[in-house]
């Protein structure tokens, strides 16, 4: 199964469930992608030890999952494209949405 996964919130605790959750199914054997969208394009600078963002995301990366991130969101926050959080468009997130069997907002 495809998921699409869009995180629009900067609470620490929602971004790391939502990214705990991106790597169970990954875990599942799914294909899993995570847009980030709004406030979610903050999920590395709201890592705590409790919730670490961070660490969730780099372990969606090395497992095959991917991330990607509204680069208008990410330009209003003079905040730059990295590998965490990559500069992508609104088609980009249409394409999620489209090609996805499910889709889970958080």
């Amino acid at each position: 199964m495809k998921i699409g996964i869009v995180i629009a919130s900067n609470d620490a605790e929602t971004s790391w469930n939502a990214l705990r959750f991106a790597n169970f199914s990954l875990g599942q054997k799914d294909e899993v992608k995570v847009f980030l969208m709004g406030k979610g394009v903050e999920y590395q600078a709201i890592s705590t030890d409790k919730f670490n963002t961070i660490e969730q995301a780099e372990k969606l990366l090395s497992a095959g999952g991917k991330i990607l991130a509204c680069g208008t969101c990410i330009k209003s926050r003079n905040q730059e494209g990295t590998e965490m959080c990559p500069i992508n468009t609104m088609k980009d997130m249409y394409d999620l949405v489209r090609e996805s069997d499910r889709v889970v907002t958080f």
